[in-house]
């Protein structure tokens, strides 16, 4: 994320502190230290899987855009 190698170069190469950091991210300086920390280079955030509320109607709905795809643009649905 760009942003993250935003903040690294403001703090590692043009030495700002981390309030100053803090003032032009609009973060809160817990949030600066803590990247600054971690020396990622991207931010990683876990989506936990889940179902989809279509996944019942998935093969019905394949179906029936596949019957559309043949049809005349204005005979479409």
């Amino acid at each position: 994320m760009a942003f993250l190698s935003i903040i690294r170069r403001w703090a590692l190469r043009e030495h700002l502190s981390i309030r100053e950091i803090a003032r032009r991210t609009k973060l809160s300086r817990n949030t600066i230290r803590k990247y600054l920390r971690s020396g990622a280079v991207e931010l990683e955030f876990k989506v936990a899987e889940r179902p989809s509320k279509l996944d019942p109607f998935a093969a019905k709905l394949s179906g029936w855009l596949k019957t559309e795809a043949g049809k005349s643009r204005k005979q479409r649905r």
